[in-house]
């Protein structure tokens, strides 16, 4: 009797390199495929949601994946189970449910695996507990993504007509522009205010005289032309036991002066006066660690301390969390899954911490209990923080093994959770107050120093080293002014946004999710409704008109309160059981209503003027500001009798031209430098007269013309007039008709043997194109033909069948 060979189980995970570091733990009875991450989406082509039948999506196998599903479906014939084992998060499930529905193995031998880490440990223990599907996730990121399709693919067109072609809206990005565009318009309109400062350093050391010797020292500058950094001074202070401090008030009162009559008059008072000690306050106080990251802080630390993207940083996290190769260890998980919300860490992972600590610095160093950390109201507790899998594999074990960036990134992810369990760190602070009789009254001084007594947990994690250290001080003890200073400022505008605020400040909304803040960045600056520069966002003349035209006929998807609650609602329904039907018409309905009123009433922008402060050079008529392909210019109210028109500046000023060295090749005027949409060049002063036009580098150097194109002696097989000629593009040569722009034909550079070949034998050109094609190799199989009409047909047919259920459903009515 034939023994009956036991079929495989066939798990399914995202990745290869997940797949690989899986692969170890199971052993043979598995056989792990990757998805290459999703493989069924909607099309892009089209709405594909029908939302007048209760928002029914139509999902397509995704370009480039059918060579992957066609793998996928040949091994799950050859298995009875399968495992889904891709992420923990909604578009993971979302995945995993699609490729059931591709794969179509039994539902009672489908199963679901989720894992926080890839480790033997915790791939054996998800293998041996397998769960189901869980459906209300899958239909929480299935609304997600219908929400987003309809808002994205029924705006975008109506942003076509009436601003540019190519925009594209979206319910959380335009939302994110909104934010950047706010802070650029309170930056613009911001008022700064005079005030004034009157700072001194004082010291114990009543013999020696250091005014000048500060002076020199404070004004010294390094190869980068900067002043001596806050810790240099602080040690240059301590050497002279001196210290800085503040004014705090006068007679009493708190001191604030706002111009330079009253500030040089206390300065003249303050300069010669007695100083001593008032008042000296003495206590101990604490910091304690920082929780363990989550994504956005994760994003955040990594912007600010390594000068990380947010896309950057989940790139390379995700290279952590899937697995890498360390030698003989081979490829192992080193990092817990990275898209999360939650600061919850499993106890096991406390324990060897707190073990790890003691091990490491000593008993001082592990707190009596656990520390825990609450996370935010709508966190997943069922997920983790994003910590280390082995806290014993320290960043300095694996530094040689993995990239420079892989290096840096688990070190920090390292240290914050090592920390995290550490107690914490105790100074000794000192506040002093410093007081002097003058003419303006008594004036005090107020400083404070801090001494640390035990550094805790900041002995992994970083600590500031701006700490200023105070001398030893009595009350009464007289004190010399080694310096009394005036200073002049004034207040400043917000901050501009870099990556690491605008991760915060899309977090503090609620706008998006941990998983989408990169992919929301990016988009944004993709779309050219923000750029960056020095690693802070500026909002675009486009993001600008964008913005406006979205507020006002969508105010309640540019509404952030709006999007809060949406997202609330997405969350409620994964974790409440909420009906996402309803909470799609609830969307649907007031948004169809601002969709119609919008397509009737909204105003081209480059129809629309605002008013400027400025008067037209030509005639000295007023100037409008309007919105052209180039974004916001100046142009004369009395256009089209007036044609004057110039580029502006972000502060709406005209801007000037700027000549150059150059001189015109053609007419010999000066070359002057414009701006375009792809940057800056050079254009004849002559203009309109003379056209001339010559490219720069980054360095303001001009680039060579383009060679001119070079005969190929061979025939076009389209206009038959034209010669194909040698092109040159980014991507290298190719053949192009010599008639451009009135014949656009273009062939692969690989042909070009071939086609002499031809053409000296009198085959070349054909008579037909689909000749040409055929010899080209761009001929469809009859195959191919075959399953495209048939695919047309299925389409036609559901379409009908839908049509009918519709009319069927209203007589009903």
């Amino acid at each position: 009797m034939a023994e009956t060979v036991k079929k495989k189980a066939l798990v399914i995970v995202e990745s290869p390199a997940k797949a690989k570091t899986i692969n170890k733990y199971l052993g043979p009875a598995y056989e792990v495929k990757a998805s290459m991450g999703h493989v069924r989406d909607l099309p892009s082509k089209g709405i594909n949601v029908d939302i007048e039948n209760n928002f029914e999506p139509t999902y397509d196998i995704m370009p480039g994946k059918k060579r992957t599903v066609t793998s996928l479906k040949s091994a799950a014939k050859k298995c009875d189970t399968l495992y889904l084992a891709t992420d923990l998060d909604r578009e993971g499930e979302a995945i995993a449910w699609h490729l059931a529905q591709i794969l179509k193995i039994p539902e009672e031998n489908t199963y679901r695996v989720i894992f926080n880490a890839i480790t033997k440990t915790a791939i054996q223990q998800a293998f041996a507990e397998p769960g189901k599907l869980d459906t209300d996730k899958v239909m929480a990121q299935q609304a997600r993504r219908i929400l987003d399709r309809i808002v994205g693919y029924q705006i975008s067109p109506l942003l076509w007509k009436k601003v540019a072609k190519g925009l594209s809206a979206g319910r959380v990005q335009s939302v994110a522009v909104k934010i950047v565009v706010e802070r650029e318009r309170e930056i613009r309109v911001f008022d700064p205010q005079e005030y004034w400062l009157i700072p001194a350093v004082f010291t114990t050391d009543l013999s020696n005289d250091y005014q000048q010797a500060w002076i020199d020292f404070i004004n010294t500058k390094d190869d980068k032309d900067k002043g001596p950094t806050i810790a240099q001074q602080n040690i240059w202070l301590a050497e002279r036991s001196a210290f800085k401090a503040d004014l705090y008030t006068i007679k009493g009162e708190k001191f604030h002066v706002d111009n330079e009559t009253r500030a040089k008059e206390i300065y003249e008072a303050l300069n010669g006066a007695d100083y001593k000690v008032a008042n000296l306050e003495k206590k101990e106080s604490k910091s304690r660690p920082s929780p363990p990251f989550i994504t956005s802080t994760l994003q955040q630390a990594a912007a600010n301390r390594l000068g990380f993207t947010a896309k950057r940083t989940m790139r390379v996290a995700q290279q952590l969390y899937e697995g890498i190769e360390l030698g003989d260890m081979g490829s192992l998980g080193l990092i817990t899954y990275m898209r999360t919300d939650s600061t919850h860490l499993s106890p096991e992972a406390v324990n060897e911490a707190r073990g790890f600590i003691q091990r490491r610095f000593g008993d001082e160093y592990v707190p009596e209990k656990p520390q825990f950390y609450s996370s935010k109201k709508n966190a997943q507790q069922a997920h983790e923080a994003v910590r280390p899998t082995d806290v014993d594999m320290t960043p300095e074990d694996i530094k040689s093994l993995v990239s420079d960036e892989q290096y840096r990134l688990y070190d920090l992810i390292w240290r914050r959770f090592v920390a995290c369990q550490m107690t914490p760190a105790r100074w000794d602070v000192t506040n002093v107050t410093v007081a002097a009789d003058t003419a303006v009254g008594e004036c005090i001084y107020r400083t404070t120093g801090r001494t640390l007594i035990f550094d805790g947990f900041t002995k992994v994690w970083f600590r500031s080293s701006d700490q200023q250290q105070l001398p030893d001080l009595q009350v009464a003890q007289p004190l010399n002014a080694i310096n009394v200073d005036a200073q002049q400022h004034f207040t400043k505008p917000p901050a501009r946004y870099n990556e690491a605020s605008l991760v915060k400040a899309l977090e503090k909304e609620g706008i998006g999710r941990p998983s989408t803040y990169a992919s929301i960045i990016s988009t944004i600056q993709d779309r050219g409704y923000v750029r960056q520069e020095q690693r802070k966002f500026f909002a675009t003349d486009l993001g600008e008109v964008v913005t406006d035209k979205l507020n006002d006929y969508f105010p309640k998807i540019m509404d952030i309160s709006f999007t809060r609650y949406m997202e609330e609602q997405l969350d409620k329904i994964e974790e409440q059981h909420l009906d996402w039907l309803a909470v799609l018409n609830e969307f649907y309905a007031p948004f169809k209503e601002n969709l119609e009123k919008a397509r009737e009433e909204m105003k081209h922008a480059k129809a629309e003027t605002i008013p400027s402060d400025h008067t037209c050079p030509d005639c000295g008529a007023s100037m409008y500001y309007r919105f052209g392909k180039n974004g916001k210019f100046l142009s004369c109210s009395t256009y089209p009798e007036c044609k004057f028109a110039c580029p502006c500046d972000a502060e709406g000023n005209p801007v000037k031209d700027q000549v150059t060295e150059h001189k015109c090749p053609n007419c010999g005027k000066d070359m002057i430098i414009k701006r375009g949409r792809f940057g800056e060049f050079l254009g004849c002063s002559g203009y309109p007269e003379c056209k001339t036009i010559q490219n720069m580098d980054k360095d303001g150097n001009i680039l060579p013309p383009k060679p001119p194109p070079e005969p190929s002696g061979v025939k076009c097989y389209k206009c038959k007039e034209g010669e194909l000629v040698i092109r040159q593009s980014k991507r290298g040569p190719f053949l192009g008709c010599g008639r451009f722009p009135k014949c656009r034909t273009i062939i692969s550079m690989k042909q070009l043997d071939h086609l002499k070949k031809l053409q000296a034998e009198g085959k070349w050109p054909p008579a037909t194109y689909e000749e040409a094609d055929e010899i080209l190799g761009r001929k469809k199989s009859a195959k191919k033909k075959t399953a495209k009409k048939k695919t047309k047909k299925a389409s036609k047919k559901k379409s009908s069948q839908r049509a009918a259920s519709k009319k069927a459903k209203k007589k009903t009515a």
